[in-house]
């Protein structure tokens, strides 16, 4: 498998799990991000069961989100997309996931109010 398939395949799972998440679905982390995972947001709780359980409980579980740009390469997933919460201001997001065997291992982010 090419560089070049292993971006699209990441892009992909990417794609689905942000829509699905989108759309409410927050077992969809479950499914993506291994065991293993490392968060570099500030005060986000260390370890995966931990993380998600911040993701589904932070306002970003029940925000639209409007994705913007994704862009991929065989080990990185940039996402640029807004998130308007259901109470606050709207905000724009830039995540970086690191994807390893077809899962998310690592995760950066950088957001600014719109």
């Amino acid at each position: 498998m090419t560089d070049f398939d292993v971006a699209e395949e990441n892009k992909a799972k990417f794609l689905d799990a942000f829509g699905r998440f989108a759309a409410g679905d927050t077992s969809v982390l479950v499914e993506i991000v291994r065991e293993d995972f490392v968060s570099h947001t500030p005060g986000a709780p260390p370890g995966r069961d931990a993380w998600i359980e911040f993701i589904k409980a932070s306002p970003i579980a029940t925000a639209e989100l409007e994705l913007l740009h994704v862009i991929a390469d065989a080990e990185f997933v940039v996402a640029h997309y807004q998130l308007t919460p259901q109470t606050g201001p709207a905000e724009v997001v830039v995540d970086i996931w690191r994807f390893e065997a077809g899962l998310i291992v690592e995760h950066w982010d950088v957001s600014r109010p719109l």
